[in-house]
């Protein structure tokens, strides 16, 4: 991977948090796409059903919203993963135009063998870190995204 020049040693705080974030995401990309090693996944179906599976209860229109694409796209996807046994969608009882997103077994057991990818992925970009260190960029990190 070609960094940006800035990239040095010493210039750390120099560099935007936002070309730290870029970095880190293609280099998670890029593990993703060399250890799917089954077509029944794409990268791009790989957030959806992880993020299925770490939120409590969405919906349709929440993902449609958090990943920024068409209904028709998310409905797509969503089918597939329905066809395959990953995911159930029913009715929402408090408003019945939504549809609550829900993972079955066998989409448990998918999303165990994912996030088993993700756990891969930290172990190998935190390896020069101590276990203090990890906690403390975590912190931060939860620092930075919470509201």
């Amino acid at each position: 991977m070609t960094r940006p020049g800035n990239f040095k040693k010493g210039n750390e705080e120099n560099i935007f948090i936002y070309q730290y974030v870029e970095e880190m995401v293609s280099d998670f990309g890029k593990h993703i796409t060399e250890s799917l090693n089954d077509e029944d996944i794409s990268e791009n179906e790989f957030t959806f059903l992880v993020r299925i599976r770490l939120k409590d209860k969405t919906t349709q229109k929440e993902l449609v919203e958090l990943f920024k694409v068409s209904e028709g796209y998310t409905a797509k996807i969503l089918r597939k993963f329905e066809d395959k046994g990953y995911i159930t969608r029913i009715e929402d009882p408090e408003n019945r135009r939504q549809k609550i997103v829900e993972l079955t077994p066998e989409g448990l057991k998918k999303t165990d063998e994912l996030i088993g990818l993700i756990n891969g992925w930290e172990t190998k970009v935190t390896s020069k870190l101590s276990d203090d260190e990890i906690k403390t960029v975590k912190r931060l990190l939860f620092k930075l995204v919470e509201e």
